[in-house]
């Protein structure tokens, strides 16, 4: 019995692995293009499709672990580490889970669209918050407006995006076959 709760544990694990490397290559991808606005801080945030996708897959505990693995993995890979760029990503980033795990657990009748723009407004007020911690100077929060201008249209692209993967693991019960009894 411990052979076969080892085995299903693996693949679990696998699967982690799986999710943490997209998310990573999607973190590293969206650094190497230039914004097409000139407005610092300004992305898609394709990682947090892979975030989200863990929170519905899993739990938030494990899309948590993939939201700090991506975002060190990702920095590391675009050479950002320790760097301010990074602990607003991170800051961010965990943000943003927290917030997306809330309304999917409290809200089960908010779309994947509604979760993931406010989890895209959760990682930019994340960003900032980091901003004014090592400025120490709150005012950063006036840029916020010109932030939500772009996290709106950009959480809207990432939760159709989401929408669609959800659909199609619930369709192919990818992740129900690989993952029963973990």
């Amino acid at each position: 019995m411990e052979y076969v709760k080892n085995v299903i544990s693996t693949k679990k694990l696998a699967v982690i692995a799986i999710l943490v490397a997209q998310a990573s290559v999607l973190h590293y991808l969206e650094s190497m293009f230039p914004s097409p606005l000139p407005i610092p801080g300004v992305k898609l945030g394709l990682a947090n499709i892979i975030t989200l996708v863990a929170l519905v897959v899993f739990d938030f505990k494990t899309a948590l672990q993939i939201t700090v693995m991506r975002t060190i993995l990702g920095s590391l890979l675009s050479g950002t580490l320790f760097g301010m760029g990074f602990f607003m990503s991170f800051l961010g980033a965990v943000a943003a889970a927290i917030v997306m795990a809330v309304l999917l657990h409290l809200f089960t009748g908010l779309s994947m669209v509604g979760i993931s723009v406010a989890g895209a407004v959760a990682h930019n007020l994340g960003q900032l918050a980091m901003a004014a911690l090592v400025l120490r100077f709150s005012g950063i929060f006036f840029y916020l407006p010109v932030m939500l201008l772009f996290s709106v249209p950009t959480g809207i692209i990432t939760g159709i995006i989401i929408n669609e993967l959800v659909k199609y693991i619930k369709a192919t019960n990818r992740f129900n076959n690989l993952l029963d009894d973990t």
